[in-house]
């Protein structure tokens, strides 16, 4: 019964795809002709050709086994020996892969295997193993019920060209019989490749709409564009587009250069550094958590007020400042605490230009050229009462910024002083005491507003009395 499903699967197959006989003969042409790989099957084909030459191809045989023949094989080291020989292929490795190739196209195929490959072994080619005929596998198995699922109103007809189809073949010579059966179990595994192999029959729809529509507005590759040519004719022809110049060229490669030598990072590093950025500044997000103090517009306290009057930075906002030195830079208290810190150091020249150079940017387009020169001659002329240590490079391109003074004239030394007081400066301010002592300020805030809790307390006390005192008197 499984043998005469197989059958039914295999002339099903005939039945609505036009079976394999008919596409070798009838349909080849048709079908080959209008197929953007045709080029391909040519080259393929030349050398099946040669390989079935009587004098220098590959010796076909019938290869004797226990009970039984196996007629018209080949080995897949004979083909692989061949091709060195005759295809000028130096490298077995090549020559292997080459015939694999081949093989996948269905051109010769294993006689144990439906996967179409080639093994430089003694493996046979071209007809099938003396195994049950016509046994299914799994996924033939499978595509039999789905094919029967869906032709399930005409199966009985399909049933009837089966059987009849499988009468005829059984006329045939037993020899003939398995080649052809070969032939056919082939084409199929070409045409129905198993599971995980490639299908190289499936033409790419990119090459089959060019084919089809030959004269359709295309984009080149740089950017020209193709016109559309009528067929009338009285069309004039368009004018070849002239190719690349060797500028186009080099801006062409120097583009591509650029594009490698980008810094790109993982995606899972990405994800790991956008969580530890939320994870880092959850605490001073409002959504996720309550501010302290609580915002006065929202809550009616007054305590954020009587903190800025204080002029002591809370420990929030000072832990803050380690992240990284744009928090202390950004934060007007963490710049002017930043500053005494450098100030008690003697070095705090680098900031000091450095917020000169910030609110060059911010002025007037008339007064920069004046402030420029102040900056020029406080920091970086000869003889400078602050003067800063920069590179050459950068002193050079300052020096001839600063014969036509604008915003930016600064810009290089500012970013070299920047780098030296995040390696430098800013490292020293974490590690002082000055900075640890400015963590404890929320302590002395809290302390400080529980004692003015009191007072207030007390002084609410004393008018609360004082009002019922004088109430009674009056009562009185």
């Amino acid at each position: 019964m499984e043998s005469f499903l197989a059958t039914v699967l295999l002339h099903l197959h005939c039945l609505l795809f036009g079976g394999f006989r008919l596409a070798l003969h009838t349909g080849r042409r048709s079908l080959a002709d209008e197929s953007p790989n045709m080029l391909v099957y040519r080259k393929m084909e030349d050398v099946i050709g040669h390989m079935q030459d009587e004098k220098n191809g590959i010796p076909v045989r019938t290869v004797k086994s226990f009970l039984s023949k196996i007629p018209s094989v080949f080995s897949g080291s004979d083909i692989v020996q061949w091709m060195i020989k005759n295809l000028n292929i130096e490298d077995q490795v090549e020559a292997l892969h080459l015939g694999t190739l081949m093989a996948a196209h269905g051109y010769f195929f294993p006689i144990s295997d439906h996967v179409l490959t080639l093994k430089d072994d003694g493996t046979f080619y071209r007809t099938m193993q003396n195994k049950a005929r016509l046994e299914l596998a799994d996924y033939e198995a499978e595509s039999l019920a789905r094919l029967q699922r869906a032709f399930a109103r005409k199966w009985e007809f399909i049933f009837m060209q089966a059987e009849a189809q499988a009468k005829v073949d059984k006329k045939r010579d037993k020899i003939e019989r398995k080649i052809l059966d070969s032939q056919e179990r082939a084409f199929w595994d070409v045409h129905r490749p198993v599971p995980g192999c490639v299908n190289t029959t499936e033409a790419d729809i990119k090459k089959s709409s060019r084919m089809k529509q030959p004269h359709k507005t295309r984009k080149s590759v740089y950017g020209l564009q193709n016109d559309v040519r009528s067929h009338s004719p009285t069309h004039t022809p368009v004018p070849e587009v002239k190719g690349p110049t060797e500028e186009e060229i080099r801006d062409q490669i120097q583009h591509w250069q650029a594009q490698l030598d980008r810094h790109r990072l993982k995606m899972s590093k990405v994800a790991e550094s956008l969580l530890s950025y939320t994870e880092q500044y959850m605490e001073y997000d409002p959504f996720f958590t309550s501010p302290e103090p609580s915002n006065p517009w929202i809550s009616d306290d007054t305590a954020v007020w009587e903190l800025e009057t204080s002029k002591e930075p809370g420990q929030q906002r000072v832990k803050r400042w380690g992240f990284g030195i744009n928090e202390v830079l950004k934060d007007p208290v963490g710049r002017d605490q930043f500053l005494k810190f450098l100030e008690s150091e003697f070095s705090s020249e680098n900031l000091r230009f450095w917020l000169a150079v910030q609110e060059v940017k911010k002025r007037p387009i008339r007064e920069v050229p004046t402030r420029v020169q102040e900056i020029w001659q406080e920091f970086l002329a000869p003889g400078a009462p602050s003067a800063i240590n920069v590179d050459s490079k950068s002193y050079d391109k300052t020096t001839q910024n600063v014969k036509d003074p604008g915003r930016y004239a600064f810009e290089d030394a500012q970013e070299h002083i920047y780098k030296l007081m995040k390696s430098d400066s800013y490292s020293r301010f974490l590690r002082s005491n000055f900075y640890q002592e400015l963590l404890q300020a929320k302590k002395k805030v809290k302390d400080w507003l529980r004692r003015l809790d009191v007072d207030v307390c007390l002084w609410v006390i004393a008018v609360s009395l004082e009002d019922y005192s004088s109430s009674g008197r009056t009562a009185g």
